[in-house]
């Protein structure tokens, strides 16, 4: 087989995905009870929201935002609570409509999360705590979950995949 070049864009089957812009769209930080909660010994307990949504801009580009929500609580007081969105413009043609929603899913949000992840610590470092490792994310199997989820009832916004 013949190695090519990188061009910034990947295939699916006859499609063609391509990321145009990467960008950080929103980002906030709290940290309610500082610096009372630098004295205490830091063993938090952490929640995580992770959730992503996509809208049409144009004919076959597609923004796909990845929103993040980290909450850390030591003894049932708030830390920090920091939520960053991270977001894409994706050049997609040629994808049937299920195929279509599957990529913006899963592929776009794999695409944005290790930029989601580098802003979530850099905000939780400049806060003053000790940098938060957050663990990669399937959200292949999240959306497989999604998918039996919709098949059961629930009803969800359509675009709009909850983690």
């Amino acid at each position: 087989m013949a190695e090519s070049e990188s061009t910034g864009s990947e295939s699916v089957s006859s499609g063609q995905i391509r990321l145009e812009r990467l960008y950080l769209k929103d980002a906030s930080f709290e940290s309610p009870i500082t610096p009372e909660v630098f004295r205490e010994e830091w063993k938090p307990e952490v929640q995580v929201d992770i959730n992503t949504r996509s809208n049409l801009q144009s004919e076959n580009r597609h923004e796909v935002l990845l929103t993040l929500t980290l909450r850390a609580k030591l003894d049932g007081k708030t830390a920090f609570i920091v939520e960053v969105q991270q977001a894409g413009i994706f050049l997609i043609e040629g994808l049937n409509a299920q195929t279509l929603q599957g990529v913006l899913a899963t592929m776009c949000p794999n695409t944005l999360f290790p930029y989601i992840r580098e802003n979530v610590d850099s905000l939780v470092v400049k806060g003053g705590f000790p940098p938060m490792h957050l663990a990669p994310v399937n959200f292949d199997a999240l959306y497989a979950e999604a998918l039996r989820k919709q098949a059961e009832g629930s009803d969800r916004s359509e675009g709009e995949v909850s983690h």
